[in-house]
C-alpha cells in the first residue's frame, strides 16, 4: 500500500499541473475552487477564478455582497447555483462559525453546496484530513485498478472506492497546505484522471505511476478504456426558441428570467417559445410594444445543458425609439450589459451581434 502512495506522490511532485489554487491552498481559496471547478475543466476556471477573488478576496467579503454581483462574477461559468450556494454557505460560516471555515469534513458537509466530494476535497487540503476525494476522475481511476465491472454510478461503487482509496492514502501530518501528503494524494490523482487515465478515450497507461498496480492493465492490456461501466445516458429533451436582440440605438433589451427554474433569476435576451418565421416575429413584438423599424434574421443556434437542448433561431431588430417608454424589457447600454447584467452563455451566438464594444457582454 505505501508503495502505492510513493509512487503516485512523486509522480504528482514531478509532474503535477500548476494552478492558482494550490500556490497558496487557503481554506477559502481551495473551497471556491472546488465549487467552481464541478463540471467545468481547470483551464476554463483559472481566469474566473482570479477574476472572483480581486473582488470577493475572504468569506466575509462574499457573505456581504449582493446576489447580482456574485452572479456577474460567476457569468459563463454555468450551473448558477453553484455560486447562490456559495454566496448561502459564506452567510452560514460568518453566522454559525464566525467567520472560519470549519476544518473537518463531518461540519464542511452540512454548509449549504457542499456535498461528500467538496467536503473531502477540502478538508483534506487544506486542514489534511485523510480522507478520499471521491470524484468521476477517482471513480474512474478506482474501476481500472481494480477492474470494477459493476456501474460506477451506484452509491455502492462510490462506497467501494472510497474503501479502497483509504487503504492507500498516506498518514495525516495533521496539517494542510502545500505539502500535505493526504492532500497531495487527492490532487495527485485528480492530475492523473486529467492527465493520463483519460476519460472516453485511450488512456495513456505508458506515462502512469500507477500502471504497476493496475489489474485491467494487467488483464486486458489495451482494453482499459472499456471501464468504467456507465448506465445507458438519458435522451435529452429538445426546446425551440426565437431570441431577439431588440435595439433602440446605443441600448438593447435584457429580461430577468423567473426565479425558479432553468437560469433562474439571471438575465436574457428576450425570447419566444417556438421557431418563429418573420410575420409572427414581428407580432410577437408587437405583443410586446415594440414597434420593428426593421427586422434581420440572425441564423440558428445551439446550446446543450445537462438535461435539455436548446435549438435557437433569431432576430436581429431595430425598434422605434420613439417607443422605447412602452417596451416592457430593460433597455441597457453597452456598458450597463457588460459590468450589470448576467446573461448566461446560452445566449453567447446573439450576444456576438450587439453593437461594437459589446461582443464580451454576456460572455
Amino acid at each position: 500500500m505505501s508503495d502505492f502512495s510513493d509512487e503516485l506522490l512523486e509522480w504528482y511532485r514531478l509532474s503535477r499541473r500548476e494552478l492558482p489554487w494550490r500556490e497558496d491552498p487557503t481554506p477559502y481559496h481551495v473551497w471556491l475552487s472546488e465549487i467552481m471547478l464541478q463540471q467545468t475543466r481547470a483551464g476554463t476556471v483559472k481566469a474566473y477564478y482570479r477574476r472572483f477573488l480581486k473582488e470577493l478576496p475572504d468569506v466575509r467579503s462574499l457573505a456581504e455582497a449582493d446576489e447580482d454581483t456574485c452572479l456577474k462574477l460567476w457569468e459563463g461559468l454555468g450551473y448558477y447555483s453553484r455560486v447562490r450556494n456559495l454566496r448561502r454557505a459564506a452567510q452560514e460560516i460568518m453566522e454559525e462559525w464566525g467567520g472560519e471555515i470549519p476544518s473537518g469534513s463531518r461540519q464542511l458537509i452540512r454548509l449549504t453546496g457542499i456535498g461528500d466530494y467538496t467536503a473531502a476535497a477540502v478538508s483534506s487540503i487544506a486542514f489534511g484530513e485523510r480522507i478520499p476525494a471521491v470524484d468521476g476522475n477517482l471513480l474512474r481511476i478506482f474501476s481500472r485498478l481494480s477492474m470494477y465491472e459493476e456501474n460506477i454510478k451506484t452509491p455502492q461503487a462510490r462506497k467501494d472506492a472510497v474503501s479502497f482509496y483509504e487503504k492507500r492514502m498516506p498518514e495525516s501530518t495533521g496539517a494542510g497546505g502545500k505539502d500535505n501528503p493526504c492532500g497531495n494524494f487527492n490532487q495527485a490523482l485528480m492530475d492523473l484522471g486529467s492527465m493520463v487515465c483519460l476519460p472516453n478515450a485511450q488512456p495513456l497507461c505508458g506515462g502512469c505511476p500507477l500502471s504497476g498496480f493496475c489489474k485491467v492493465h494487467a488483464d486486458r492490456p489495451h482494453r482499459e478504456s472499456e471501464l468504467p461501466v456507465m448506465p445507458p445516458k438519458k435522451e435529452k429533451k429538445t426546446e425551440k426558441l426565437t431570441v431577439f436582440v431588440i435595439r433602440c440605438g446605443d441600448r438593447t433589451a435584457v429580461n430577468k428570467r423567473p426565479g425558479r427554474g432553468l437560469l433562474a433569476g439571471l438575465f436574457e435576451l428576450p425570447n419566444a417559445k417556438g421557431h418563429l418565421n418573420t410575420d409572427e416575429a414581428v407580432d410577437w413584438l408587437r405583443s410586446h410594444h415594440v414597434e420593428p423599424l426593421r427586422i434581420t434574421s440572425m441564423g440558428g443556434a445551439e446550446h446543450v445543458f445537462t438535461h435539455k437542448i436548446w435549438k435557437m433561431t433569431g432576430f436581429e431588430v431595430q425598434a422605434d425609439p420613439f417607443a422605447e417608454k412602452e417596451i416592457p424589457f430593460i433597455m441597457a447600454d453597452a456598458g450597463e450589459i457588460r459590468d450589470r447584467y448576467c446573461i448566461p452563455s446560452a445566449f453567447s451566438a446573439y450576444m456576438m451581434r450587439l453593437a461594437p464594444g459589446e461582443e464580451n457582454a454576456g460572455q
